[in-house]
């Protein structure tokens, strides 16, 4: 079996006695007359079968007999495919995915029927994950409410709880996938550090930032590239990138690479003349501290939030040193985010809940900050941590991180 057979089993273990789970991979969604935005896959879909183009859907049925699996995709059309390109064949869908039972996504609505109709099916799971409650459905969203309507004796549930807890935990080739992206992130950003001076705009270092790892490799960012200078640094999701950069001041870079549909997402501050003024040094080595307090804590067992707690208190000592808030609570004036999340397929990657403990094989962040609007000084550093049996590896160990590292590499 390969890895998405395996996955599909794991799946159809978990799923109740009569019962379906339809996945659909999508459609590109329309941007103008005759353009469409580029087509990203259902990341469960593309988690389950390998496959990430449009128009296509994985059906697992769990009957009382025996469990099956279903793929449809969309049929070649010679004289489509000259102005569109090639279209997967059957044969290369099997040969990614390992599904056996391939057919054409026009027969999709017969099968669900017969599966509906003339088996006992109780319950189906669709891909029923929103960020809130006035959200536009996404496509699966969509076909869920189809399927509810058209079937209102069949109990809709939610396959977007099970599939997250199997994705939080990554195997050796998602990290591998993972490392390949952090690679490509860290050689753009070195590109960033080999041409950053005043006067340039914040899209010149973004420019620089893409250019680099396409070149090596990466089907393109991760997530929209934040490059935002001065004041634009104290905006955590910055990313209109169209100001001068100015002597003196700092440049934060939140970015990352994608490789074979898996994120790096790594943070850099650098100073843009090339020196720290020994204000923001100050401030760089707290956050610096947190960093590396939270990357020493983290293992199996802890949860984000006490990850968060760590962090809350190096950044608050470090400003009561300096004299900038008087107590710890006062710390949320300067740093208002967490210091972790999942990274995996989505760079925000599928979660069960945010108190889950991590274990062995989870990817998580540690990005601490500090933002200082009435300076002018935003400060993040962030790493990409891989938690192993007893601690975490930092999988983004050779970025460079320190002040000294950044100077040396900008003198060059």
């Amino acid at each position: 079996m390969n890895r998405y057979e395996l996955r599909r089993r794991a799946v159809l273990e978990q799923m109740e006695p009569g019962s379906l789970l339809v996945l659909y991979s999508g459609e590109a969604v329309p941007q103008s007359l005759d353009e469409c935005h580029p087509f990203e896959a259902n990341h469960h879909f593309f988690y389950l079968t390998g496959l990430r183009r449009e128009n296509m859907a994985l059906v697992l049925s769990r009957s009382r007999s025996q469990d099956q699996t279903l793929l449809f995709i969309e049929e070649p059309v010679p004289a489509m495919e000259r102005w569109t390109g090639r279209r997967v064949t059957k044969d290369e869908a099997k040969a990614i995915s390992g599904v056996e039972d391939v057919r054409y996504i026009d027969s999709l609505p017969g099968a669900l029927s017969r599966m509906a109709n003339r088996e006992v099916v109780a319950a189906a799971y669709f891909d029923c994950y929103r960020n809130a409650i006035t959200d536009v459905d996404s496509y699966n969203m969509a076909k869920a409410r189809a399927f509810a309507q058209a079937y209102p004796t069949v109990t809709l549930k939610n396959a977007h709880p099970l599939l997250a807890a199997m994705r939080m935990v990554k195997d050796e080739e998602e990290v591998a996938c993972i490392c390949e992206a952090i690679e490509a992130t860290d050689a753009g950003l070195r590109r960033i550090l080999a041409t950053l001076a005043p006067g340039q705009m914040e899209y010149e270092a973004q420019a620089a930032f893409e250019c680099a790892i396409r070149c090596r490799g990466a089907e393109g960012t991760a997530f929209a590239t934040i490059a935002g200078s001065g004041l634009n640094g104290c905006m955590l999701h910055y990313d209109t990138n169209d100001c001068r950069m100015e002597d003196g001041t700092l440049l934060l870079l939140d970015l990352g690479a994608k490789v074979k549909g898996y994120c790096a997402d790594i943070t850099r501050t650098y100073p843009v003349s090339g020196r720290f003024t020994p204000r923001q040094k100050a401030i760089y080595d707290i956050v610096l501290r947190a960093n590396r307090a939270v990357a020493q804590a983290a293992r199996p067992g802890m949860t984000l939030k006490a990850l968060n707690e760590i962090c809350k208190q190096v950044l608050a000592e470090g400003l009561m040193q300096l004299g900038k808030i008087d107590a710890p609570e006062q710390i949320g004036t300067y740093y208002m985010h967490g210091v972790s999340h999942h990274l995996g397929l989505d760079t925000h990657d599928a979660i069960t809940h945010d108190e889950e403990p991590l274990a062995p094989g989870m990817v998580i962040t540690d990005e601490p900050g500090l933002y200082i609007d009435e300076e002018a000084i935003g400060i993040r550093i962030e790493d990409d941590l891989l938690i192993t049996q007893d601690g975490c590896r930092v999988l983004s160990e050779q970025v460079p991180r320190t002040t000294q590292e950044i100077e040396a590499l900008m003198a060059r």
